[in-house]
């Protein structure tokens, strides 16, 4: 990581604030193709095609949800097979011991249920949540993120990162940014 000073404080990137959705969304899109990695946009609702300008990948989630769907599923058919087959095989009404389409409600619902609460935990923990604080509350401005502003920040942690050459890069952009500012850690 790149320091502003040498006992200073620790520098988290340089930030760049719009006021127009378009401009953050170009700006990302010229960061990525100058070579900058390690950058994140906010803004305070989507912006659609920022996440694919800033490079980045798909997550693992969907994964995780069919996992725990699939384990949802075998867990939901095995305790009603266990319990109807193996602990108690009653001959009812001559029906057969093992009837499966009995079983699909329940199986059904064990996926869902198996699904929807690990994808809740695992985007929580994908996500790194919780997370009281950032590095980016330090950013001037950054309170208007919620409202009507929009940030593109590229962090010292890109290979490419360079304080100075950065902020220049950041202020040559069009269309302009209302300001480029140092975050602090």
């Amino acid at each position: 990581m790149h320091d502003s000073h040498d006992n200073g404080p620790k520098v988290f990137g340089i930030v760049a604030e719009y006021d127009d959705p378009d401009a953050v969304l170009k700006a990302a899109k010229l960061a990525y193709a100058e070579g900058y990695r390690e950058m994140d946009a906010y803004s305070p609702f989507p912006v659609h095609g920022l996440a694919e300008a800033l490079g980045m990948h798909k997550t693992r989630l969907p994964w995780f949800t069919l996992a725990a769907g699939l384990t949802g599923a075998a867990t939901g058919f095995l305790l009603q097979y266990i319990g109807n087959v193996w602990h108690y095989p009653y001959d009812i009404g001559g029906k057969q011991v093992f009837s499966w389409p009995m079983y699909l409600p329940i199986t059904f619902e064990a996926t869902i249920l198996f699904a929807a609460f690990t994808t809740g935990f695992a985007m929580i923990f994908l996500n790194g949540l919780p997370m009281p604080y950032h590095a980016m509350f330090n950013a001037k401005n950054f309170d208007r993120a919620t409202s009507d502003r929009f940030f593109l920040c590229i962090e010292t942690k890109d290979r490419k990162f360079d304080a100075h050459k950065t902020r220049e890069f950041l202020q040559r952009l069009q269309p302009k940014p209302l300001d480029v500012s140092e975050v602090s850690e």
